[in-house]
């Protein structure tokens, strides 16, 4: 946000997530996304609330954040050399007035040995990502290829967030976002 040239101020949201099966991965993070924003929005009526929800998708199953580091190891062991989604819902919300969107990448993983992914996760802490891994964060090192928006991959679908926030609340860069992550 702030290298897109928006001021904002981080409010950490402290709503329980759902963990519905029978949602689609893009009706699983609206919700979620909206479920996080609501109570944010009622603390702060004059902002823009910026809510998100991001999992990692393998074959429509979601791969949430791992439980420990053998759980992170096998989940990433799930994704070599496969393609898989990451779908952020995204829910935006003032005086009681909310939309929400969604974005989906693909990210296709290189093929790994199981040292290649040890290696990899000795350089980052898996355990409080999504799908157990951090593009930004060595991405270079699992990622073959992605497809979409990449910012959706490391966080949050700017160019996406930057048309919805112009065209619903006619907010842009240098306005005040609040945001729940």
């Amino acid at each position: 946000m702030a290298e897109a040239g928006y001021r904002f101020d981080v409010c950490p949201s402290d709503a329980e997530e759902l963990h519905e099966p029978s949602l689609s991965p893009s009706q699983l993070t609206e919700t979620n996304a909206m479920i996080k924003a609501a109570p944010v929005a009622g603390a702060h009526r004059e902002a823009v609330v910026i809510g998100a929800d991001t999992l990692v998708f393998l074959d429509d199953e979601p791969l949430g954040k791992p439980a420990d580091m053998a759980a992170a190891e096998a989940m990433l062991a799930r994704l070599v050399g496969k393609t898989h989604q990451v779908c952020t819902g995204v829910a935006l919300m003032r005086y009681g007035t909310a939309h929400t969107f969604h974005a989906t990448t693909d990210v296709t993983f290189k093929p790994l040995s199981p040292e290649e992914i040890r290696d990899y996760l000795s350089l980052i802490d898996p355990l409080d990502k999504a799908g157990a891994y951090a593009a930004q964060e060595h991405g270079e090192r699992i990622i073959a290829a992605t497809r979409g928006s990449f910012t959706n991959v490391i966080g949050l679908p700017m160019d996406e967030l930057q048309t919805q926030l112009a065209t619903h609340f006619d907010i842009h860069p240098q306005g005040q976002v609040i945001s729940d992550q």
